[in-house]
């Protein structure tokens, strides 16, 4: 379960922005998640809430805003979204491409008192 690894990336981006501010407590933690991040959202809020336990992030509401995949064809420039991983250019159908998002996985902001 790579999620408790992220979980614990996550609380020590958030501890450490709240000790360096002087927090006293983290209300909520915004991520962005690429489709292709692979995340289980349930598992990873399930690992954060458990690890949480005890610090200022306890009861911090993780909201997450997932991002699509999308790809840029490199020979004839088109913008699309890529639907189940079907990189092929709707356009030209070259299937050498550019992923312009759907693949992040970072703490947007912090709700620190």
């Amino acid at each position: 379960m790579h999620e408790m690894a992220i979980a614990e990336g996550i609380l020590d981006i958030a501890l450490d922005y709240a000790a360096k501010n002087d927090g006293k407590r983290i209300a909520e933690i915004g991520l962005l998640l690429g489709e292709m991040s692979g995340v289980e959202t349930e598992a990873l809020e399930m690992c954060f809430g458990i690890l949480a336990r005890g610090t200022i992030a306890e009861g911090a509401a993780l909201k997450m805003k997932r991002i699509p995949l999308v790809g840029k064809c490199s020979k004839c420039g088109k913008e699309f979204p890529i639907e189940h991983y079907d990189f092929w250019c709707p356009e030209c159908e070259d299937g050498v491409l550019n992923l312009l998002s759907g693949r992040e996985m970072q703490v947007e902001y912090l709700e620190v008192d």
